[in-house]
Order: structure tokens, then C-alpha cells, then sequence
């Protein structure tokens, strides 16, 4: 990564909450702990950010803390090839007339492309997913109230009585921050919070992760392995995390560039 794309992401992320530990910049550039060490002086001698200890912080903080994890703008070339492919699987679970619910996210995002074909009731907390599925796509798009979250371009609320409690779908789509042995991992309080909401309004939960997840881990668990029904993931995922998931009773499906199959060796696409 170029020295201005990480100083674009470590000032983005300055301004998104009130401190952010050198471990943050790390996991959000992919850089050294003595490369973001001097990026950030560097931002510091020109007064862009503000160094202290273990960290950075914004030199005008915003009104409203946002997010832990990384940007949408960040995240959204990774694994890109991996995420259509596991995207193009996803759809191919669905049927016209289903009612579901997608949850924000790059990986999740991809959906959006083999669904202009179909005519579905999508429920949504993205507004890239809403825009794209209204301005392409026949499918009745409803989207969730509340705050809206630039960086990760997501609108969240923390309250009860919200829409989310009046949808029911079948089926739930959503990535992931990690996903281990103990279940699904979320990088934020209010994540978990919201996401477990929706995930009671569908019968189905199908999580959408490339194989680098299953590396990847949070201090905050969204659910068991158990409440999820099925797992999309790449060609990278190794032997012993698809025995972790099938001991758990997890319906896997590997996706790959020509096509996808269930671990039963079931072509699904």
C-alpha cells in the first residue's frame, strides 16, 4: 500500500472515533507497527492528526463516534474475485418471491449484480445495495431507519421499535468480522446489537465470508456457530476449518470462479 492511501485510511479513521491504537492502523493497512509509526509523525508534523500514546487521535474529533473496523471504501476491492464468486452463490439460494434480508457489507454487496434478474422483497441497512437494487433491479427494496454511518455506509439504529421487528425473511445474508470456533465475530457494540436483531427476523442465516475470516478474530461474539444454517466461503478455506463447521451442523458451500458446490459435492452453480 502506497504511503498516501495509508495516510488517506489512518486519517479517515482518526476522524471516525476518538483514538485509534497503533494494533488499529496495522489491521487497517496491513502495513508495519515502525511504518505507521512514522506515518503518523508525519501527520502529526503537519497537523493533520494529533500523536499520543499507543495511538492517534483527530485534531477536530466529529460530533458522533463511529464504527470499529475497517472503511467500506478500504474493504472494498479485497478478495474481490472471492466475493463474486461467493456473491454469485448466494443468489442461487434464492427464489423469486423470497423475502430477505442483506446485511451491509462489501461481500454482501456483490449480491447486488446477479440480482437484477430477480424479483424479490429485500430488506437492507446499505445504501449502496438500496440504490443499486432501485435503479436496476424489479425487487421491492425496503431499508432500515436510523443513523447513518459514512465509512461504512450502513444505517444502524439502537432502538426497539424500529422497522426491522415488521420484516420477516426467510433468509439472512452477512458478512463477518471473523468466524472461529466460538461463532460469529463483529468488530462493534452496536453491530451486535442491531445485527442481532435482524438475524431474529429470518429463519435462515447465511454468512458470507472468504476464506481469510476464518484467521480473523474480534473480542465480540454475534452468535453461535450453531444459529447459523449455511456458510459461503472460497476455494482458500482449508480441511480443518470445513470440519469445524460441519461438526457444528453448518451446511458449507465452497464458491469458486466456475461454479459452487456443497461439501456433499452438490453443484449449486
Amino acid at each position: 500500500m502506497h504511503e498516501k492511501e495509508r495516510h488517506r485510511i489512518i486519517l479517515s479513521a482518526v476522524q471516525d472515533r476518538p483514538v485509534v491504537t497503533v494494533a488499529e492502523m496495522l489491521e487497517l493497512t496491513g502495513a508495519s507497527e515502525a511504518t505507521i509509526r512514522r506515518d503518523v509523525a508525519a501527520l502529526h508534523l503537519q497537523k493533520k492528526l494529533r500523536r499520543v500514546r499507543g495511538g492517534a487521535e483527530s485534531i477536530s474529533p466529529p460530533q458522533f463516534s463511529g464504527l470499529a473496523g475497517r472503511p467500506f471504501s478500504v474493504n472494498e476491492t479485497r478478495a474481490l474475485s472471492q466475493k463474486r464468486a461467493i456473491a454469485r452463490a448466494a443468489v442461487a439460494l434464492c427464489q423469486d418471491g423470497d423475502s430477505i434480508i442483506i446485511n451491509g457489507g462489501t461481500t454482501t454487496f456483490q449480491m447486488v449484480h446477479p440480482l437484477v434478474n430477480r424479483r424479490m422483497q429485500v430488506f437492507t441497512n446499505s445504501f449502496p445495495i438500496a440504490e443499486h437494487l432501485l435503479k436496476h433491479s424489479k425487487n421491492t427494496v425496503l431499508l432500515s431507519g436510523g443513523v447513518v454511518y459514512r465509512e461504512q455506509n450502513i444505517v444502524l439504529s439502537p432502538f426497539e421499535n424500529d422497522v426491522t421487528r415488521n420484516f420477516y425473511a426467510r433468509r439472512m445474508f452477512m458478512g463477518a468480522q471473523g468466524l472461529g470456533p466460538i461463532g460469529l465475530m463483529e468488530a462493534d457494540p452496536l453491530l451486535i446489537q442491531t445485527e442481532s436483531k435482524l438475524i431474529g427476523q429470518a429463519d435462515e442465516l447465511v454468512v458470507m465470508v472468504d476464506s481469510s475470516k476464518f484467521e480473523a478474530r474480534s473480542s465480540l461474539v454475534l452468535c453461535p456457530l450453531e444459529r447459523i444454517t449455511t456458510v459461503i466461503t472460497d476455494e482458500g478455506v482449508t480441511d480443518r476449518t470445513l470440519r469445524m463447521l460441519e461438526s457444528a451442523g453448518v451446511t458449507v458451500v465452497v464458491a469458486g470462479e466456475s461454479g459452487s458446490r456443497r461439501q456433499d459435492d452438490t453443484s449449486v452453480g
